[in-house]
């Protein structure tokens, strides 16, 4: 009796474990297929199975799509569209654009300049763009709006030579190529960078792994406006240029199931695979476009290789046994790229001649013909068809993987070179090769070694004329940011006026204030509808669940199933026009949407508010590099760090307590910080940031607050509130009661409680009257005294301007005291402007896990070690008995943190 096969429980994916219906027609097909191979062979086989696999696909049978195709091209020469466009007037325009990108860096390295740049990565991708710049780019005088165009960060030099070309850009302007000072009427950034060249460029793109994330998050945030009615976005496209070494970073594959899952097939990834990283080979023992297939594919998208030219077509269409395909599938990049390192007589002997079979298909060939043989991503056609299949393709978003050289057309001296990202100028030599190769009109005496000639055929030239119709056509050049005044109309005052009036006998946490004030202002008719709430995930820890029922949360796909709250009053909603973008667990994600969406007045001409809240730890400290990206792409809004502090998120230790983010967002020119005491200093704040960031002169900055998760009976607003200082960074909010010696209590955030506290045990215990003001922004405060030092500096004839922060301390009597739940350094960052003896208090070192009362007594921030601060500040000044420091450290028992009072101002949460 035969022994039945064992067949696996999964194969390649597919189940297995579906009863046979008709064992007997299952024999005839695997029969079927059993003869194809005996008699037609492997080769033949795997076609007819691939042929049924897309078949399957298109009837919707659920059969998972291969992860791995050969290493050929997915779109074959029978399938390639018809070629609109001029390909020789195209190839001329391209020619000129290397030239002008690789002179504009080569000029860069005269002498007393040299400032470097990279000239390999546009001669590698130039084809990449300029089929997109000629037949695919809409810009923005487009009548469905522009495309949105992430350019890869390196390749800057071709987008500047395309605008010369163009007319954008003058010679002196490209001679100021990273010189944005020393040369003069300014100079050209090196990367894309928004803020630097506000008129250029869109997107910040260098910081790699960045740009494909910001590409996913632009690309879904027009789904989101149109979804929502704000804006028809359903005519333009996100591109995103990357290069297959920008793969490695986590950030550049840490959405893609975002893009697949939300079907954003209005967003298309080419990805320069040049096989080559900064250093050496992407993969040298392995084949990185194949390991990108797989990862595309399995994510959920659409994925499209053009990795050979159309001079190896017929030499495919006459591979009848499949040994050219195996070569390819076979070689390791490391070997690709040493092939185009040598010549043609070698890659015939090192590739085709490792198979007796290929080796006879190139019998013919010249060593010339076979070093012709080119790669799919300079190849105009088969780009274009990629493209074409790209825009055209519906549901998926799209991957297009291009095979190119690094440093192509520059010469056998940078050509796949180790160390062509590193090369910065041509020599003699390289110059009239590179010259020749372009077969550019420039004679040999104007090729000066140090500042040889830009090319421009001139206005009246076909070539000319002929890139400057299809811009017309596409909608005006590329790239190009606009950035319209638009004021918003702002909230009504009497949005704002519960929270004048204090929280009476209730309780509330700041982030609990903050999240009431912004569902207040979400209630205006003509301003509401343009706040963005983004939350990377516990919206129920910040409060922000009740606005589930009533803005609802975004999905494409609305709410398709039945929620398991649905009879609870804040039940958790979704809708296609919902307006909560609530990202699951992704920090960086998130901000890249706040980046969207803060931007969305310049890439789309709507002005929306985004208001993103997250865990303080994990805002500047972990995605510190997104939040330069929105800096520099002129984001505005509003980012809350919650639960902030060292000590207020109490229980959750090390990870999670924030005792530096001030600092961080201090860094970043861009953020205005501030860490509020009370909601009604919140409520100036956010009505102030309105004004300035969406009013009649939009600024372009954002603001942070630091929120607390732990509840104070909020008072009500001080009948005669310093509103210019609660602005700028500190006012007096309590005056000491008196004729004992004096300080000046200095606190800000969840530390005002404590500060107030110590000014009645000062005032109770030691006879002392203190001040205590609230420092709603120590950072404000120490960039306005800087500004004034520079003022001062630059302007010595002038009588000394003052600080703002020593002009309001002058009259102060006493010493300072400085506190806030946060590092020393954050106050310290006051202390030289500070016309008194001055000392702080803060959290430093890592954070821990304990009641509020013993942290605050661990790090000596809480209400008595304020006063033995302060009693020690008067006592070296000889106002208090020299003795008095000593006796209140026994008082207190300042050295056992199970003395300190377990219930302050409010009690634990």
């Amino acid at each position: 009796m035969a022994t039945e096969r064992k067949r696996p429980v999964i194969s390649d994916g597919l189940p297995s474990q579906i009863p046979d219906i008709d064992p007997e027609e299952t024999t005839e097909w695997v029969e079927s297929l059993d003869a194809v191979v005996d008699n037609r062979g492997r080769q033949r086989a795997r076609y007819v199975m691939l042929r049924m696999l897309e078949r399957a696909r298109e009837r919707q049978v659920g059969v998972p799509a291969l992860t791995s195709t050969d290493y050929i091209n997915t779109i074959s020469p029978e399938q390639e569209p018809w070629f609109p466009g001029d390909e020789y007037i195209e190839r001329r325009i391209r020619a000129y654009i290397r030239w002008n990108a690789a002179i504009q860096v080569h000029r860069a390295q005269r002498p007393g300049v040299e400032v470097g740049g990279h000239i390999s990565t546009y001669a590698s991708a130039a084809s990449l763009y300029e089929v997109g710049f000629n037949h695919f780019f809409r810009g923005k005088n487009h009548p469905g709006g522009g495309d949105q165009v992430y350019f890869q960060g390196h390749a800057s030099p071709g987008m500047y030579a395309r605008a010369f070309l163009e007319g954008r850009l003058s010679e002196h302007q490209l001679d100021g190529f990273r010189q944005e000072f020393s040369n003069p009427g300014g100079g050209l950034p090196s990367y894309p960078h928004p803020r630097l060249l506000p008129d250029f460029w869109e997107f910040p793109t260098v910081s790699m792994g960045l740009g494909p994330l910001g590409a996913i998050y632009q690309a879904r945030f027009n789904r989101y406006l149109h979804n929502r009615g704000m804006k028809d976005t359903s005519q333009q496209r996100v591109w995103a240029f990357l290069g297959d070494g920008e793969m490695d970073e986590p950030e550049t594959l840490g959405a893609l199931t975002l893009a697949a899952r939300e079907e954003l097939d209005n967003l298309t990834f080419v990805v320069n695979c040049n096989l080559q990283r900064l250093d050496g080979p992407v993969r040298g023992n392995g084949k990185i476009i194949q390991e990108m297939e797989s990862l595309f594919r399995g994510a959920g998208w659409n994925v499209i290789k053009v990795i050979w030219g159309r001079e190896w077509d017929p030499l495919l269409a006459a591979d009848a046994d499949g040994a050219l395909v195996n070569l390819m599938n076979v070689t390791p990049d490391g070997d690709y790229q040493t092939y185009k390192a040598e010549d043609g007589a070698y890659v015939r002997e090192h590739f085709f001649g490792r198979d007796p079979r290929t080796r006879r298909m190139v019998e013919n060939y010249t060593d010339d013909e076979i070093w012709n043989l080119k790669r799919g991503g300079h190849d105009y056609r088969k780009l274009y068809a990629a493209y074409r299949a790209a825009t055209s393709h519906t549901g998926q978003p799209t991957v297009i993987l291009a095979k190119t050289i690094k440093g192509w057309t520059l010469g056998s001296h940078f050509e796949a070179r180790n160390a062509t990202h590193q090369m910065k100028k041509l020599k003699a030599d390289d110059l009239k090769s590179f010259r020749d190769r372009l077969y550019l009109d420039i004679p040999d005496s104007a090729l000066d070694p140090v500042l040889p000639p830009y090319f421009h055929p001139g206005e009246k030239s076909d070539e000319w004329q002929y890139m400057m119709e299809r811009r017309k056509q596409l909608g005006g050049s590329l790239p190009e940011r606009r950035h319209p005044v638009i004021a918003m109309p702002q909230p009504k005052p009497e949005r704002y006026d519960m929270f004048a009036a204090g929280s009476g006998k209730q309780k509330i946490a700041t982030t609990m204030a903050i999240v009431r004030l912004f569902k207040e202002l979400m209630k205006d008719k003509e301003f509401g509808a343009h706040v963005v709430p983004i939350i990377p995930d516990e919206a129920r820890t910040f409060g922000m669940d009740s606005l589930f029922p009533t803005a609802k949360i975004y999905s494409p796909h609305g709410q398709t199933y039945t929620p398991v709250d649905r009879e609870l009053f804040l039940a958790y909603r979704e809708a296609t026009n919902g307006q909560i973008l609530h990202e699951g667990i992704t920090e960086s994600g998130s901000v890249a949407s706040f980046t969207a969406a803060g931007t969305s007045y310049a890439t789309h001409g709507v002005p929306m508010i985004p208001l993103y809240i997250f865990y303080s730890m994990f805002g500047f400290q972990r995605t510190g590099d997104g939040f330069w990206a929105a800096s520099d792409q002129m984001a505005r809004g509003f980012v809350l760090g919650a639960t902030a502090g060292r000590t207020t998120l109490n229980g959750e230790g090390l990870q999670h307590q924030d005792g530096q983010s001030p600092l961080l967002a201090y860094a970043n020119p861009a953020v205005i910080g501030y860490d509020p005491a009370f909601a009604y200093e919140i409520a100036h704040l956010v009505s102030d940031g309105l004004r300035r960031m969406y009013g009649e002169h939009p600024e372009d900055v954002y603001y942070y607050f630091t929120v607390y998760n732990e509840p104070i009976v909020q008072p009500a607003q001080p009948a005669d509130l310093d509103v210019d200082g609660l602005l700028r960074g500190i006012y007096r909010y309590a005056q000491g009661a008196g004729d004992g010696p004096k300080v000046q209590l200095l606190a800000s955030g969840v530390a005002m409680p404590w500060a107030l506290k110590a000014q009645q045990l000062l005032a109770d215990d030691w006879g002392v009257s203190a001040d205590v003001w609230s420092v709603t922004s120590w950072t404000e405060l120490r960039r306005d005294a800087d500004r004034v030092e520079e003022q001062n500096l630059l302007h010595p004839e002038r009588e000394a301007a003052t600080p703002y922060v020593t002009s309001k301390l002058a009259g102060a009597a006493g010493p300072a005291v400085a506190v806030s739940d946060y590092m020393r350094a954050v106050p310290d960052l006051i202390s030289r402007y500070v016309p008194t003896d001055f000392t702080s208090l803060g959290t430093d070192g890592f954070g821990h896990s304990d009641t509020r009362g013993a942290l605050r007594r661990h790090y000596h921030v809480d209400a008595e070690s304020i006063t033995l601060a302060a009693l020690r500040q008067l006592a070296r000044r000889g106002e208090v008995d020299a003795q008095v420091p000593a006796q209140a450290f026994k008082k207190y028992q300042l050295d056992d943190v199970n003395a300190a009072p377990q219930a302050e101002a409010g009690g634990d949460s």
